[in-house]
């Protein structure tokens, strides 16, 4: 989209003062760094470097390549999600095109804040104007909340598990009442965008910002596919998980890695280190702990978790390698919606 000319008088195009007081990005860039330094740090305080070499060196690292396997290949599910999800907002390429982008979203990742960064750069490499990248937003957005509200129900139901040492069934239960609710959150608030949507005058950008989503109000069914997609990746990162622990033998049971994964998975999304380390090896031994797990098997876990992650992602970057000058779908790709 071109810029407006100098002398358009539009307050929505007159210079805002906030981007000055924002922090530079060095500096963003350096406090991160900073906070997954401490984070490592303070986890691995009391680490016994003697037992931890002992596991490293006994380890059967067939586990974890058949974890990064199986992380590559929910990979591949979520990119398909995000491509339904994008669809109705004009963007029909096939669902291969935005796996790889997808791939691409996660490569970034592994050096940005949380996976923040790496939505941007999805969203960046579908449109190729400004209002299509902030279309394109959107579906990530709508992709990202799906995800979220599946890792919420299973960090839920194991919360209350945890809590009230609820049974299998019991805590079964417990999921499908989270799930009930998150899907009423969702048809409420889609069945509502025209409403939100009358609320502001109609040259507002919220207005127009709404509008673009009311393709969703049309397909209801929609959100709650890409919610049920989201379980799948969200348990097959569980399994990947368990799978991963196993090269240092650590087996605390399946039912334990529920209620540890989508915890941990839920606290690497705050976005104050650089690929959710720090985060995660905290997060993690804490957990375990309360399964048995000794400290060290604990931390061993984490650092092997974020070597799947970087496996996973390295494919993202070879995949930007090959396609890195490309921005936008292709013309044939591309609907009004």
């Amino acid at each position: 989209m071109s810029s407006p000319p100098a002398h358009t008088n539009s307050p929505d195009e007159r210079p805002r003062s906030a981007p000055g007081r924002r922090i530079p990005a060095w500096l963003s860039a350096a406090l991160r760094l900073a906070a997954t330094v401490g984070l490592l740090a303070w986890a691995l305080r009391d680490v016994q470097w003697s037992r931890m070499l002992d596991l490293l060196r006994d380890a059967d690292w067939n586990w974890l390549f058949a974890g990064l396997a199986l992380a590559v290949a929910i990979q591949i599910v979520a990119g398909m999600r995000w491509a339904a999800l994008a669809r109705p907002l004009g963007f029909d390429a096939p669902p291969g095109y935005f796996v790889w982008r997808f791939f691409e979203g996660a490569f970034f990742s592994l050096c940005l804040p949380s996976s923040i960064g790496g939505d941007v750069v999805k969203a960046y490499r579908v449109g190729d104007t400004t209002q299509r990248r902030l279309l394109a937003g959107c579906s990530v957005l709508a992709d990202r909340l799906t995800g979220l509200a599946a890792l919420g129900v299973l960090a839920g139901a194991a919360l209350a598990t945890a809590k009230w040492r609820l049974t299998l069934p019991a805590t079964l239960a417990v999921a499908a009442g989270l799930l009930l609710a998150v899907l009423a959150a969702f048809w409420l608030l889609v069945g509502s965008l025209d409403r939100i949507m009358g609320l502001f005058p109609a040259p507002h950008p919220a207005r127009e910002f709404i509008a673009q989503l009311l393709p969703y109000q049309q397909r209801p069914s929609l959100i709650a596919r890409a919610v049920g997609w989201s379980f799948v990746v969200q348990i097959g990162g569980t399994i990947a998980v368990a799978l991963v622990a196993r090269t240092v033998r650590v087996d605390p049971g399946l039912q334990a890695w529920f209620a540890v994964a989508p915890l941990v998975a839920l606290i690497e999304t705050v976005p104050i280190s650089i690929g959710g380390f720090g985060v995660r090896e905290n997060a993690m031994e804490y957990l375990l702990s309360g399964h048995g797990v000794p400290g060290e098997q604990g931390i061993a876990v984490a650092l092997l978790c974020g070597l799947m992650r970087i496996g996973a992602g390295l494919v993202g970057g070879v995949l930007f390698l090959l396609d890195r000058k490309s921005a936008g779908l292709p013309d044939a790709a591309v609907t009004t919606g």
